[in-house]
């Protein structure tokens, strides 16, 4: 009995020590369902691009710690009257490969909305190097949208946040 109760701390420590396994998939259709419109009709004229460092882990102390962070990507229409429409989430890891798409189909985002992609701290998939691409179009001339992930996470009494910026892959233009 004492070698069972003394077990279940050790085997809870080493499973928490595992590699996550895939998030359970998002639903942006239904958990922003009140920051998304119909998709406009009209030809989407106008696209664009970013590529997005995102960092869910991190080498410190002279490379002898690594500490890993949740990451949210936001996707924000910065437009006050036109839908954005966001046509590809993708995640990727270190190596370049793709770990995660998170669009079925495209969406369209109300003006001044939001979308956000979360990644808790145990899901190490995306490694030192991890990015996303988000690709996006609308029917005219709109304002950029604003794309960032953030980065949270701590060691022992000290904890860290900080942004990084989405920077275009492409010049937004007309087709």
């Amino acid at each position: 009995m004492r070698i069972v109760l003394w077990l279940i701390p050790l085997l809870g420590s080493f499973a928490s020590a595992l590699p996550a396994a895939a998030q359970s998939k998002v639903n942006i259709e239904q958990n922003f369902a009140d920051s998304l419109t119909a998709l406009p009709k009209e030809e989407l004229a106008v696209a664009g691009g970013f590529y997005v460092p995102a960092y869910s882990s991190v080498a410190m102390s002279q490379g002898k710690l690594r500490v890993d962070f949740s990451v949210t990507l936001s996707v924000h229409n910065a437009s006050e009257t036109q839908p954005l429409v966001v046509k590809r989430i993708a995640y990727f890891d270190t190596a370049g490969k793709q770990v995660e798409s998170y669009l079925k189909a495209p969406v369209a985002l109300r003006p001044l909305a939001t979308v956000s992609i979360f990644i808790p701290t145990d899901d190490v998939r995306g490694g030192t190097g991890a990015n996303f691409l988000v690709d996006w179009a609308a029917t005219g001339e709109i304002a950029e949208p604003v794309v960032e992930a953030l980065m949270v996470g701590g060691v022992a009494n000290a904890h860290y946040a900080f942004i990084s910026q989405g920077r275009p892959t492409r010049t937004a233009t007309k087709k």
